[in-house]
Formats: C-alpha cells, structure tokens, sequence
C-alpha cells in the first residue's frame, strides 16, 4: 500500500496576510463608531495629506517585494512553498517589506480615516501578523533554504 506524498504547503498560511490589516481598520472604524473620539482638529489637512503619502509608499513597497517574488519565480502567497530565497532588491533592506509596507498603509489609513480605533488596534494586527504567519514563514524558509536564510537572517533584519 502506497501514500501519497503530502503536498509542501510552505508556510501553510490558512488566510491572506492583507485580511488581518483589512480587518484591524475595520473594526477599529466600527469602534470609533460607538466611541466617538477624535485627535485630528477638524479641517487639517497635514493628516490627510500625510495619510495619502504613507499610503502611497506602503503599496508600493508591497509592490516591490511582490515584484521581487515574481522575477525570481517563486510563490507570493504564504500557502505555498518558497523555490528560491530572495534576498535582492527590498529584501535586502527588510526580510518582510510587504509586511512593512502594509503597516505603512494601515497607518496612512488611520490618518485618512481618524480612527483612534484602528490606532489602537495596531499592535493587536501586528502580533497576530506575527504569530500567525511570519513564524509560519520563518520555519518554512529555516527547513528549505537552511544555510541561505541563516546567512539573510544574521545580515538582514526582522523589519527595519
């Protein structure tokens, strides 16, 4: 009796990473909602303009690091496996820039939207980020590419 071989499911992620921060703004609007607080003086237009640009950098980091993944032909999506470690480009400044840069996102997405909220909601999206997947990630890139990514990790860092 023969059993197939199980498929590698790489990090073996059960959801989009860009669900956590979707969902951190907004239940973070929704608390506002229902306890109105603001720290933004009505009519500035600094947060708003500071909101947009932080936007605007955040996605085109992930941008970048998706790119990056793209022309070395390996998986974007963390339930898939890696074929190659990627060390070039963003990821030579940050072993997470998609991770980085849809904090910076969520971020300018705080300022748009005001949302004390969503502030405060920001460490509980980054543990959470942080448990549930870049451990993920983190393993399964230490048991495919066991020598590379000792060698990335001791030179290049977590974040920033």
């Amino acid at each position: 009796m023969t059993h197939d071989a199980q498929p590698d499911l790489g990090p073996a992620v059960k959801f989009p990473p860009p669900a956590l921060f979707v969902a951190g703004l907004g239940a973070g609007v929704l608390i506002d909602r229902v306890i109105p607080a603001s720290w933004v003086p009505s009519g500035h237009r600094l947060w708003e303009v500071l909101g947009v640009a932080l936007g605007v950098v955040g996605l085109a980091v992930v941008y970048a690091g998706i790119i990056s993944f793209r022309r070395h032909r390996t998986a974007v999506y963390p339930n898939r496996p890696a074929s190659t470690l990627v060390a070039s480009g963003v990821y030579a400044h940050t072993r997470n820039p998609m991770y980085v840069g849809m904090t910076t996102f969520y971020v300018g997405g705080v300022l748009l939207l005001h949302s004390v909220g969503a502030l405060l909601l920001l460490p509980i999206v980054l543990r959470l980020l942080f448990v549930y997947v870049v451990r993920r990630e983190e393993a399964h890139l230490r048991t495919a590419f066991p020598v590379e990514y000792a060698r990335y990790c001791a030179t290049v860092r977590r974040w920033l």
